[in-house]
């Protein structure tokens, strides 16, 4: 290994440890709790080093989020290769879902903060872009499945995939938020679980059953 390729691996390696180091406090603290010395400190490195790699606490959330979120996409789009039924896949899709932010309650707070919110990160236009991205590539799995429902006839020809694919979204996002931080922990898992099938149930009857509605409009 020459002095450029070693030096390059020891950089990476040292931004993986803030990383590493910066998401365990992050998700034990919180992220409004945690100071950039702090990460400096768990990474037993200086603080001018962490300003090498990272404009900002938020530049290392952005990017410990983005790490996750590519994560989570990588999980989910293994679904669309099993011989499964749409309405099954969506169903993994959930419980997926659920389990990812239900490890890490934390990661979804900030999650839905950055959605919400996105220029109050201040992040670069790079990394905001690559962020969204990757949402919406995790969305675009929901509309993969959905077609495939389409194309099997298990799901109407009718429905708008667009529509259709945001508001499972929304509906998966919803419930966690009601539960998620909220209520008794003991119980947070069985009744996220537990609405998520109800909701589940409701919305996929609602894609087999899509023309008839019309019909009734």
């Amino acid at each position: 290994m020459g002095l450029l390729e070693r030096r390059v691996k020891e950089k990476d390696n040292r931004k993986r440890l803030i990383l590493k180091s910066a998401r365990t406090l992050f998700f034990r603290k919180g992220f409004d709790k945690v100071t950039v010395d702090e990460i400096a400190k768990s990474s037993e490195l200086g603080k001018g080093s962490i300003y090498l790699y990272f404009n900002s606490k938020e530049e290392i959330y952005a990017q410990i989020l983005l790490n996750d979120i590519d994560n989570f996409n990588r999980q989910v789009t293994v679904l669309l290769e099993k011989k499964c039924t749409a309405s099954d896949l969506l169903t993994e899709f959930s419980n997926i879902y659920i389990d990812f932010f239900l490890n890490d309650s934390e990661l979804f707070r900030i999650l839905m903060a950055y959605m919400l919110q996105p220029a109050k990160m201040k992040l670069p236009e790079k990394l905001n872009s690559q962020i969204l991205d990757a949402n919406a590539r995790s969305i675009d799995v929901i509309g993969k499945i959905l077609q495939l429902g389409i194309d099997t006839k298990e799901f109407s020809g009718g429905i708008n995939l667009k529509q259709n694919q945001n508001a499972f979204w929304g509906l998966l996002n919803g419930i966690i938020s009601l539960y998620i931080f909220s209520g008794a922990q003991a119980k947070r898992r069985e009744r996220i679980y537990s609405t998520t099938k109800l909701a589940l149930e409701i919305f996929i009857k609602g894609l087999k059953k899509h023309d008839e509605y019309l019909k009734i409009l």
